[in-house]
């Protein structure tokens, strides 16, 4: 066991070694993701840098706007003034006004120059505001999802790692508890290993024994035996078939709870009848509303009238049951009841037959209803299909009810060995039968799931539906409790019950079994009477001399009373006595049925065992065994009443001597003693071995399920942590962003106040170019109107 165990756990550490090699294939992976992933991310950063700098520029470029635009205005001024002043110096002559059209012509093709750059940037400044907006939110909100999935696997984490610590000290206490299991169980199979050496040499030495014995036996036989009825079907006839107890009562519990599942079964057939006829008037047609089809009527006569088929399955049986009992013999040939329960299943498979028409043209007709899909056209194919299977079923069980049913009519109407075949036909049948309703189950399931879909269901075809498909789910669980039951109980009903003429020639007649029923009464109202008790008698002697005292003394009523005490003491003392012995007759006789059901099945497994070292080995029957109740009463007669054949059963077989006067010796019973104490210690050793071995594989197969777990969680832990880190590592870089951005923000600033200052310094020098131009315009006007 510790071996098996170290291979189970060096087995689950290759797994686990495999699991580590794909954990880091998976882990390259993902270290691969991150790289593009930070990849894209420096590429993001490149453009938002670019797309400050473009800001930056734009910023500039609409103060420079805002200066060009003063500046026109300014100029725009003066122009209007010059304007006025050429007007009026326009009589004074032309030459003065043509460099101030040069230089107006100039400055309005560089004001238009500046107006189309002006727009162009405020379009260009317009765009990339947007596109940092728009990336900015989603920045904002991806770090948010990434906040909130980071505090998820915190939780997630923190839960894991509590519950795979109390999961890997679970294991670890299970473990060291299998371990201590383990070597209790070698220990307990070395004291086996030892049982059974020791238990396989008293069988040696019992078998040299009984073989001395059957060869003592057999040479008896054959000098003193001068004829054997047993070998002519004439003369075996006259003998009287054994009864087997064990078997009748098996045969009548198989038969009780064939009864139970065959009640369970009428039921549900009762029920899935019934509201098919029902769902009839609801569905396509509502009978209350409308008039159904003439089909669908003739088929809800028909299904109203299963009760009269479908109950006499459940009498029949019954019926048949209580013609089992303790005292008759129950084999195909004297079973008249299951006759009947043949010519009951026959009828209602012929019920089946007629109403399948009728049931295929109503799922036909459901397909031609307006509102029928072509999924519910498909179901009731399916359906119309598993009808026909079923009905089919149905049929083959019939026919091997009706074989089984036939040697009651006919003795030799089947050997045994097509009743062996004819049982394993009927359970796979019955296996059949149960996938065939299973099927039907799950498409009629289908089809009302379908059908509650349409618009025009009713409450009342709901019902109907579930209530029907309750009635299928019953019917599939009686027939695989049905199928379960026979297969299980297929070896009972194919194996021989032991009944027939002597030598095992021939088949059992019913009158050969009321024979030996009635002989079997008369041998027990023998034994009774045998077993008798004679009343208790007073000495002659002690009479007379009690009669003396009575008739001569006085005295004698107080000795009389004392005696009626004592005599009343006696009897209360002999009924506790006899209600002891009362009950322990009772228990004995359970222990003694309980041994020798023990000793049938061990000495099948030794036979089953040592069947290819001792060719000479053959089992008796249980039915003969010396312990039996049945057997001892004959014995019992054989012995009180003319001195008949005996019989001798043992582990070689079944012998038949000539009566002696020396009673059984204490080495047989001493022989049976030891033989039941050592097979049922073997036994019950077996049975904790296999047990220990079963709780010793469920227990592997837990730690085996729970290694899983741990290492899937220890994997799902692993990626959280990736991911808690890679989402620290997002955090850091958004801090560091964000430093970055204040400080090109306070670079632009800066740069801002000091191309103001170079902009003021500009303007102030414009300005003293405009005044010194208006003083020279104004010097040269005062020498013009001094000319």
């Amino acid at each position: 066991m510790a071996a098996d165990l170290q291979a189970k756990y060096t087995k689950l550490a290759q797994e686990y070694s495999k699991l580590r090699a794909q954990n880091q294939v998976l882990k390259k992976a993902v270290v691969d993701e991150q790289a593009a992933s930070a990849s894209l991310k420096d590429e993001l950063k490149q453009r938002e840098q670019s797309l400050r700098k473009v800001e930056q520029e734009m910023d500039s470029l609409s103060f420079r706007n805002q200066q060009l635009a003063k500046r026109v205005e300014l100029l725009q001024e003066e122009l209007q003034v010059t304007e006025a002043k050429n007007k009026k110096g326009k009589s004074k002559g032309d030459s003065p006004s043509q460099p101030n059209l040069q230089t107006q012509s100039v400055f309005d093709e560089d004001l238009q120059k500046k107006i189309e750059e002006n727009e162009r940037l405020h379009i260009q400044f317009y765009e990339a505001d947007e596109l940092h907006r728009r990336q900015e939110a989603e920045l904002r909100a991806r770090l948010q999802q990434l906040e909130q999935e980071a505090e998820q696997h915190h939780a997630v984490v923190d839960g894991l790692t509590s519950k795979y610590m109390d999961t890997i000290e679970k294991l670890q206490s299970d473990k060291a508890r299998l371990e201590i299991k383990a070597q209790t169980l070698e220990r307990e199979a070395k004291e086996c290993r030892i049982r059974t050496e020791e238990c396989q040499q008293q069988l040696r030495k019992y078998q040299t024994e009984l073989n001395s014995q059957l060869k003592q036996s057999s040479s008896v036989i054959q000098e003193k035996v001068p004829f054997n009825d047993t070998r002519f079907n004439d003369y075996n006839s006259l003998n009287v078939p054994p009864h087997n107890r064990r078997h009748q009562l098996k045969a009548r519990d198989v038969a009780g709870q064939a009864l139970g599942f065959a009640q369970d079964l009428v039921a549900a057939l009762l029920n899935f009848h019934s509201y098919t006829e029902q769902r009839i008037h609801i569905y396509p047609l509502d009978s209350s509303i409308e008039h159904i089809s003439p089909l669908n009527q003739k088929f809800s006569q028909y299904l109203h009238e299963n009760a009269a088929y479908v109950r006499p399955l459940e009498e029949g049986l019954s019926q048949l049951h209580q013609s089992i009992t303790e005292d008759t013999v129950t084999v195909l040939e004297t079973a008249g009841k299951l006759q009947d329960f043949s010519k009951y299943f026959s009828t209602y498979t012929s019920f089946l037959q007629k109403i399948l028409p009728y049931q295929l043209k109503s799922l036909e007709e459901e397909c031609d209803a307006p509102l029928c899909t072509s999924a519910l056209t498909s179901k009731n194919h399916e359906l119309q299909s598993d009808m026909r299977k079923v009905t089919a079923v149905f049929e083959k069980l019939q026919s091997y009810i009706s074989l089984l049913a036939l040697p009651s009519v006919r003795q030799d109407a089947m050997p045994q060995s097509s009743s062996n075949a004819v049982f394993t036909q009927l359970a796979a049948c019955l296996h059949s039968l149960h996938d065939a309703t299973k099927e039907l189950t799950k498409h009629y399931s289908q089809k009302a799931s379908l059908e509650q879909e349409l618009p025009t269901v009713t409450q009342k075809l709901r019902t109907t539906n579930e209530c029907l498909l309750s009635s299928l789910g019953s019917l599939t669980n009686s027939t695989g409790k049905i199928a379960t039951f026979f297969s299980n109980n297929l070896d009972f009903f194919a194996s021989s019950a032991g009944y027939g003429p002597r030598g095992g020639a021939g088949t059992l007649n019913p009158l050969q079994a009321e024979s030996m029923l009635s002989y079997k009464k008369q041998a027990s109202a023998y034994m009774q009477a045998v077993r008798k008790s004679r009343p208790e008698s007073v000495p002659y002697h002690e009479a007379l001399t009690n009669r003396r005292v009575l008739t001569s003394s006085t005295e004698s009523r107080e000795g009389l009373t004392q005696q009626v005490q004592q005599s009343q003491e006696k009897i209360a003392r002999l009924e506790q006595e006899k209600e002891h012995w009362l009950l322990e007759a009772q228990l004995g006789r359970v222990r003694l049925e309980k041994e020798n059901q023990r000793i049938a099945e061990l000495e099948a497994q030794l036979s089953a065992a040592l069947g290819g070292n001792s060719p000479c080995l053959n089992p008796a029957p249980v039915q003969a065994s010396p312990g039996s109740p049945g057997n001892q009463d004959s014995e019992t007669e054989e012995k009180t009443a003319n001195k008949e054949v005996t019989q001798s059963t043992s582990l070689v077989g079944m012998l038949t001597t000539t009566p002696s006067s020396e009673d059984v010796g204490d080495e047989e019973s001493r022989e049976q003693l030891i033989k039941t104490h050592y097979m049922t210690r073997v036994a019950e050793l077996t049975t904790q071995l296999q047990m220990s071995d079963s709780k010793a594989v469920h227990f592997h197969a837990e730690c085996r399920a729970l290694a899983k777990r741990l290492a899937i969680a220890e994997k799902s832990r692993e990626t959280i942590a990736e991911e808690l880190k890679q989402a620290n590592q997002n955090v850091t870089r958004l801090q560091d962003e964000l430093t970055t951005t204040k400080r090109s923000y306070e670079d632009q600033l800066s740069m801002m106040s000091d191309h103001l200052c170079s902009v003021n310094e500009t303007l102030s020098k414009q300005r003293e170019e405009i005044d010194t131009l208006k003083l020279g315009n104004k010097g040269n006007s005062k020498k013009n109107k001094g000319r």
